[in-house]
């Protein structure tokens, strides 16, 4: 039997108001309706729940236990449906969030301070790992979401650019392109380079930007952690290419750094799996991540080094 919502509220409402034009004042019905739908519940039932008279409505023995039990059963629905807004509505618990080390180093304590200004009762759980292992949280449901760099196609993600920015040259003050405003990206040919491993998402896009450009790479160290490439280049092993985010350079180095042309951009993103709810607290941390990306990317529009 189908019985809905709306027919088991129309007989309750009878029920207590013993009329079928009181009940419909109560509930918004027509007496007509309110008396079709009454008529409708008890064909479902095969049981007579009402006995009508000119002046009052009376329940049968099946009606008084019906009516009884409905009521109990409809409170107990308006409760749950209203703990479960609560619970939608509500701006606490976890979240967690998982985030490469360049990102999680440069990006997200701000993201966390804010969080904590505005939303104490809710703990930013950070996760800092390698793009890939980012990626595959994301996709098993280990943590709410992530921020990436752009991974490509994947149909079972949503991605949305929170951040666009350019990849620059790392050299020591003492190297020839020091003097220079911006150094070419060919320039970097048989250069000895210093480069982030395949564990950054951000290799993939500079060997696409040398063998866009016909680059001969001299790739003389792979490393793991992006904190490596300062003290491997101002030991003078070689240059780097390396994201703005990486930025600001060690106090005290003898390292500067120079915009590569064409300019070459990689794109930080939120990611999420496709087709899946962010609790109300997750959302609200996504939202903080967007407001600081778009705070950074407005502070670096006056700073030669990010021109287009």
């Amino acid at each position: 039997m189908n019985y809905s919502l709306r027919q088991l509220k129309v007989f309750v409402t009878v029920a207590r108001a013993r009329s079928f034009s009181r009940a419909g004042e109560m509930i918004g019905l027509s007496q007509s309706a309110v008396s079709h739908s009454v008529k409708e519940l008890e064909h479902q039932t095969g049981v007579r729940l009402l006995d009508r008279t000119t002046r009052e409505v009376v329940l049968t023995e099946a009606g008084q236990q019906l009516a009884g039990r409905l009521e109990r059963l409809l409170d107990e629905l308006t409760i749950t449906l209203r703990d479960a807004g609560r619970v939608g509505q509500q701006m606490s618990g976890t979240v967690k969030v998982a985030a490469s080390q360049t990102i999680s180093a440069h990006l997200i304590p701000q993201c966390i301070a804010h969080s904590n200004r505005r939303y104490p009762d809710i703990d930013f759980v950070l996760h800092d790992r390698p793009q890939q292992w980012v990626l595959e949280s994301i996709r098993h449901g280990e943590v709410d979401f992530g921020i990436v760099i752009d991974p490509g196609p994947a149909a079972d993600l949503q991605c949305e650019v929170v951040l666009a920015e350019p990849f620059l040259l790392l050299c020591r003050e003492d190297h020839p392109f020091a003097g220079l405003t911006e150094v070419p990206w060919q320039a970097l040919q048989d250069e000895r380079l210093i480069l982030q491993d395949y564990a950054s998402g951000s290799r993939p896009l500079i060997d696409a930007a040398l063998s866009r450009l016909a680059i001969r790479a001299n790739i003389v160290q792979e490393i793991g952690h992006p904190a490596t490439l300062f003290p491997m280049v101002e030991s003078g092993i070689g240059i780097s290419v390396l994201p703005a985010l990486a930025l600001p350079l060690p106090q005290g180095s003898h390292l500067t750094v120079k915009r590569l042309t064409p300019v070459m951009e990689r794109q930080l993103m939120l990611a999420c799996r496709k087709n899946r709810s962010l609790s109300t607290a997750a959302q609200a941390l996504w939202e903080i991540v967007r407001k600081e990306g778009a705070n950074l990317t407005a502070a670096r529009v006056e700073d030669p080094l990010y021109q287009r």
